[in-house]
């Protein structure tokens, strides 16, 4: 298992860590298989979706502050559940396919660390199991 260092710039923000898993699969030297990516914090998460355009990223914010507010009527006393509720939506893991030595990604996909209640430092721990 190898854990990297993600830091946070905003509020809310996507980045695109899928090049230190494509390297943490290169470096393993496993050819199939799968690897684990586990984001161990409860306002945080972890998607896969495109990678290309930047405005789909800044769309799924968007639409995720539409549907989860920063401000509601929450009781949670730290004023941050709104993160909690988002990070729960995301996930804390995405498990995905190594195949000849690759991670089996759509065309357009990369996998993003969600942060909803930053700026922050935060963990995100990767896993390559196989042969």
């Amino acid at each position: 298992m190898i854990e990297i260092n993600v830091k946070t710039t905003k509020a809310q923000q996507f980045v695109n860590i899928t090049g230190d898993v494509v390297k943490m699969v290169a470096d393993s030297g496993v050819k199939d298989g799968e690897v684990m990516v586990y984001v161990p914090h409860t306002t945080a998460g972890v998607t896969i979706n495109e990678s290309a355009d930047p405005d789909v990223v800044r769309d799924i914010i968007a639409t995720l502050d539409k549907l989860i507010p920063v401000r509601g009527d929450y009781h949670h006393a730290e004023g941050n559940s709104h993160a909690h509720i988002k990070s729960s939506l995301m996930g804390c893991s995405q498990r995905i396919i190594i195949s000849d030595g690759r991670l089996v990604l759509g065309t357009w996909q990369g996998i993003f660390f969600c942060e909803f209640d930053g700026p922050r430092s935060r963990r995100v721990y990767i896993s390559v199991t196989g042969k």
